[in-house]
């Protein structure tokens, strides 16, 4: 990466950053183009959280945040952004607050939106690196293609339970996220970090190579992840590293691409409905009323037992959807069938499941059962 234009350090920045200074690798000329760099991160959430506090503090003179969530009490256990005080309010609007006063010289770009193909290609066109603090695989695999096609390095990371990993993806001279996971996993198969927890100091760990990683791509010094993926075990305490190939076919970063253009990521990744939302889905408020006018109707709990322990809803029947197809017999084929998890992906599989086996009427409930928690019962346990 071409250093940018360095403006000068101001005397209190020559103070702050002094211990940047007396590293011979970073020296003035390395604090200068920190000044001058400009970094995105999408999402202020558990891997946005340290990279954007660790580079504020480290000087990069133009930060930029990417989220439309607001904070909920269930971030505070590893968004160490965010604080007790700021539930309920926007994300961007406690990270504001906090970056601001690590480091009054950093200018703050904050776009509060969902990033989709819509926009991304304008939201992330002019910064030196994105750093990806998702936590899905639609929003990874389009800041990637985002990034392929607008030659901008992708500070790559994700952790799920007591495991992480980090690369940095940039095809102009090496492979890209694609070339890793040709293909996004089926969707039931990969809990989110709602279903499948995190150790709340892991994103930490993530977050802060992320950070490394993104500061030495604007410096200019030492060795990338390029080419290379960095695996963590936090329960062994052990890290293992992945040499990774560019793929000749690769579909964006190829010779000859066949995504060109960004495309329905939520439909690449299998969670699209297919047109069919409304055949199969039913909301939290309606299917309140649906119960209150038939009392009959058979909520069918597919997640896991830890999470039923945590909550569930009232008069539910538990049946995981691991163990789904061997227990289709305990349900009564005359049955109207709601299905449900806790954000409504593998009950849209347990329906796939239900109807190809002849239980034409089930649904499945939209957003799970944190829609009914945050629609119909407040008062119910959220995680």
């Amino acid at each position: 990466m071409a250093p940018p234009q360095a403006p000068p350090l101001s005397h209190d920045e020559l103070i702050r950053y002094s211990r940047h200074l007396v590293l011979p690798a970073i020296g003035i000329a390395g604090q200068e183009r920190l000044k001058a760099g400009r970094v995105l991160i999408v999402g202020a959430g558990g891997l946005g959280s340290p990279a954007a506090l660790y580079l504020a503090a480290a000087g990069v003179g133009t930060l930029g945040l990417v989220d439309w969530d607001v904070v909920d009490r269930s971030n505070l256990q590893r968004q160490i952004l965010h604080g007790t005080g700021m539930v309920g309010r926007a994300k961007l609007d406690s990270a504001r607050e906090r970056l601001a006063d690590i480091n009054p010289h950093v200018q703050l770009e904050m776009v509060s939106a969902r990033l989709t193909s819509a926009n991304a290609l304008e939201v992330l066109r002019g910064w030196d690196v994105v750093l990806d603090g998702s936590d899905n695989f639609p929003t990874r695999y389009l800041i990637n293609d985002a990034c392929v096609l607008l030659g901008v390095p992708n500070v790559y990371g994700a952790v799920l339970r007591f495991e992480g990993q980090v690369s940095v993806f940039d095809a102009r001279r090496g492979p890209c996220y694609r070339c890793l996971y040709r293909e996004p996993p089926p969707p039931e198969l990969v809990p989110s970090c709602a279903e499948g927890g995190v150790l709340g100091v892991l994103p930490g760990i993530i977050g802060s190579l992320q950070a490394l990683e993104a500061i030495k791509l604007v410096t200019g010094v030492g060795d990338s992840l390029v080419g290379r993926l960095l695996l963590f075990d936090g329960l062994k305490l052990q890290f293992r590293e992945i040499t990774l190939s560019k793929d000749p076919d690769c579909a964006v970063c190829s010779p000859h691409p066949t995504v060109t253009k960004l495309i329905d990521y939520e439909a690449f990744c299998g969670l699209g409905d297919g047109g069919r939302g409304d055949e199969i889905e039913i909301g939290a408020r309606e299917l309140r009323a649906e119960r209150d006018r038939n009392a009959q109707i058979l909520l069918l709990d597919v997640r896991e037992p830890f999470e039923w322990e945590i909550t569930h809803l009232e008069g539910a029947r538990l049946i995981p959807l691991g163990a789904l197809p061997g227990r289709l017999r305990e349900l009564d084929g005359h049955a109207e069938i709601v299905a449900y998890c806790h954000h409504g992906i593998r009950s849209e599989r347990a329906v796939d499941i239900l109807r190809a086996a002849g239980f034409s009427g089930a649904r499945s409930l939209r957003g799970g059962v944190d829609a009914w928690a945050r629609e119909v019962d407040p008062g119910m346990p959220r995680y």
